[in-house]
């Protein structure tokens, strides 16, 4: 039995391909069943963000398990395996314990240190263990996981300065057009990283703020919450604000371009609102689309009108400045290497644990057997002295057994305590 991550991110895939790999958490849970029924796979869960797809999952067999990962990716993106073959990466045992470490430690973001990563991971561990597709090997594993993230971020200063990839967007606007205040900014999506681009614009300054949201009601509630000023709007009107924006922002969680694509009014006539729109500026847009699936239609990018960026281009952003955070980093993998080894040892501790309970469960129904046969002539025996053969047939099982325990404990998760294990359940008959 193997602990295995299979999956794509940023660094391995193309935009392209990632669009494809996303997942809809209404389909999440099925997935994770037909994951868990393969003949190879016992637990799953799958981490899906804007970043990355990954399947983690306990295997039976490596190949096996492997080849109903790739035919699941071959599910999720419609294509043959050998067209995103290239970009898959797989890690087995303690290298897939480090990957997930180091993800949740924010090491493997495209911007490191960042926040989100870590309510990402719990959630989909939560959603794996409702749907009970993870039990008892990768729930000690991510919880392990969340333990690690929490430890990178309170030790060291990895998680300072941008901690998003909406902080890392705003920054980058403010870079782009010298600083946001006094600007107009229009934000589309009132989720998670709506929310948190609106904080962060608010906090840059920005003069006008407009959300745009296919629900006003929702992002109205959102700006209560946040105590923010803004202009709400439906996704409908989002044309409207184009002409004189400075910045757009897109972060839904939509299917398909929300932004830039072609709709039919009520006439039932073609026609294109947002370029319209667009085509009337006298300086070009700066667009930031965040989405994966990308919000806005990438051929708005080929306009004079409209300098659009997406998701690599925040992630090449962002790891131009890794060099600043290398001592950082540096601390961080020495965490994650600890906790490794602490998760390794733990872990193998608890698979020799059955093991010794065994050992001990035979050697105490052997004492018992002795004292029920030699019962008659303990009969004379008053209540202390009975007590003290107890005590003394107990204590000599105990000492006879604690050197083997010990060097069963120490040498778990090593091929020196497989033979060991193997010896043991020979002699004892396990």
């Amino acid at each position: 039995m193997s602990i295995v991550v299979v999956g794509a991110n940023h660094r391995t895939a193309p935009l392209e391909l990632l669009e494809r790999m996303s997942v809809r958490g209404d389909s999440l849970p099925k997935m994770l069943h037909d994951l868990c029924t393969g003949e190879h796979t016992s637990e799953a869960v799958v981490l899906a963000t804007c970043n990355r797809t990954e399947v983690y999952l306990v295997a039976e067999r490596f190949h096996g398990a492997f080849g109903e990962v790739r035919n699941f990716f071959s599910d999720l993106t419609f294509l043959p395996p050998e067209r995103f073959a290239d970009s898959l990466y797989v890690h087995y045992d303690d290298q897939a314990v480090t990957h997930l470490f180091e993800v949740a430690a924010g090491l493997d973001s495209a911007v490191p240190g960042e926040h989100e990563i870590l309510g990402q991971v719990r959630t989909a561990w939560e959603v794996a263990r409702s749907e009970q597709a993870a039990q008892r090997g990768l729930n000690l594993l991510f919880r392990h996981a969340l333990e690690v993230g929490k430890r990178a971020r309170t030790e060291t200063a990895i998680g300072r300065q941008s901690t998003s990839v909406s902080h890392a967007a705003v920054r980058m606007a403010t870079e782009r057009l010298g600083s946001l205040e006094g600007r107009r900014a229009v934000v589309v999506g009132a989720g998670t990283m709506g929310r948190r681009l609106a904080r962060f614009l608010g906090e840059a300054g920005v003069g006008e703020l407009v959300v745009v949201n296919r629900t006003p009601q929702r992002a109205e509630a959102m700006l209560r919450e946040l105590q923010l000023d803004a202009v709400v709007s439906g996704l409908g009107d989002l044309h409207h604000h184009l002409g004189a924006a400075d910045v757009l922002f897109s972060a839904t969680e939509a299917p398909e371009p929300v932004v830039g694509h072609v709709a039919a009014d009520a006439a039932g006539a073609d026609q294109d609102r947002v370029r319209l729109a667009l085509d009337g500026r006298r300086e070009p847009l700066l667009a930031i689309d965040l989405a994966v699936p990308r919000d806005i239609d990438p051929s708005l990018g080929e306009s004079d009108s409209v300098v659009l960026l997406d998701m690599t281009a925040v992630a090449q952003t962002t790891e131009q400045a890794v060099g600043e955070r290398q001592r950082e980093a540096l601390a961080v993998r020495r965490i994650v290497d600890e906790e490794v080894a602490r998760y390794t040892a733990a872990s193998s501790a608890r698979e020799v644990a059955p093991l010794i309970a065994s050992v001990r469960q035979r050697a105490e129904t052997v004492r018992s057997s002795e004292l029920d046969r030699f019962a008659k002539a303990l009969a004379g025996l008053d209540a202390s002295q009975r007590e003290a053969v107890e005590a003394l047939t107990k204590g000599i099982v105990a000492k006879l057994l604690h050197e083997p325990t010990v060097r069963l404990k120490d040498s778990a998760g090593s091929s020196q305590g497989d033979r060991l294990a193997t010896s043991v359940a020979e002699l004892f008959d396990l």
